[in-house]
């Protein structure tokens, strides 16, 4: 199937495959176009099939990611996704040999994933049989993998300052989001702003809006993150139907 990838002159026209029909999050949706057109003239690629699903990827240099990472000349993988009825029919292989198609001159390409399945992010099962290797940990069960092109590559590595999963504010719920998912920007000013406050929860919001915040973030995963206390919870987005299901322990250990 066809491949598009969005440019200036045509991401007005053309969908980002999420949030796609999902009303609630229009505001979101414009707001990842924008991010988008942003990052452009740093490299920053995003390609679809051309279809009307969730089936894409987006990638760019690392040194210019909006993640905490140290992984120079390196390509890293922000967002891949294939979804519903496209599954299983070699779209994310194709996908991906895009990325290694113009990743030919670079060291080689990292992916942020976790130790195990988990919600808005990459599975590294895909990547371990396309040859990435462990590189790096950091807490509770975020991983760095690479795949190096050159014998030469410097080992990528998660930068310090995401390696322990705490952040600088230690009273309360915190959230952490980018406008890189078109998901945040309801649920969190809008949903879990009314949740947090029939709940009683104090609600401190920090909308992450530069690359220099995002590259020293408090976890190597920056689109949406959760803290309770000064802790890392989850990067799952939060809404009414899911919110006990990560704070409620939390904060009655």
């Amino acid at each position: 199937m066809k491949i598009i990838s969005l440019t200036d002159e045509n991401i007005a026209d053309e969908h980002i495959c999420c949030a796609i029909s999902d009303k609630k999050c229009r505001e979101g949706y414009e707001a990842k176009k924008e991010w988008l057109m942003r990052q452009s003239d740093d490299g920053f690629v995003f390609k679809k099939l051309d279809v009307r699903g969730k089936v894409f990827i987006e990638y760019g240099p690392a040194e210019h990611a909006w993640s905490p990472i140290e992984a120079p000349g390196y390509l890293l993988i922000n967002c891949f996704w294939v979804s519903g009825k496209y599954k299983g029919q070699g779209h994310g292989k194709q996908l991906y040999r895009e990325c290694l198609k113009d990743a030919a001159d670079k060291n080689g390409i990292v992916v942020v994933t976790a130790n195990k399945k988990q919600p808005f992010m990459s599975d590294k099962k895909f990547f371990q049989k396309q040859g990435f290797q462990l590189a790096d940990t950091a807490e509770p069960y975020f991983e760095l993998w690479a795949k190096k092109l050159k014998s030469t590559a410097p080992a990528p590595q998660i930068k310090a300052c995401a390696k322990r999963g705490r952040c600088d504010q230690k009273n309360g719920l915190t959230v952490y989001y980018t406008n890189g998912c078109p998901f945040t920007e309801y649920y969190v000013n809008t949903e879990l702003v009314q949740v947090a406050g029939e709940k009683g929860l104090p609600l401190k919001i920090v909308n992450i809006n530069t690359r220099e915040q995002a590259q020293h973030h408090f976890v190597p995963y920056t689109n949406y993150t959760v803290f309770y206390n000064g802790k890392f919870i989850t990067q799952h987005i939060l809404n009414r139907k899911n919110i006990d299901r990560f704070i409620t322990a939390d904060v009655e250990s």
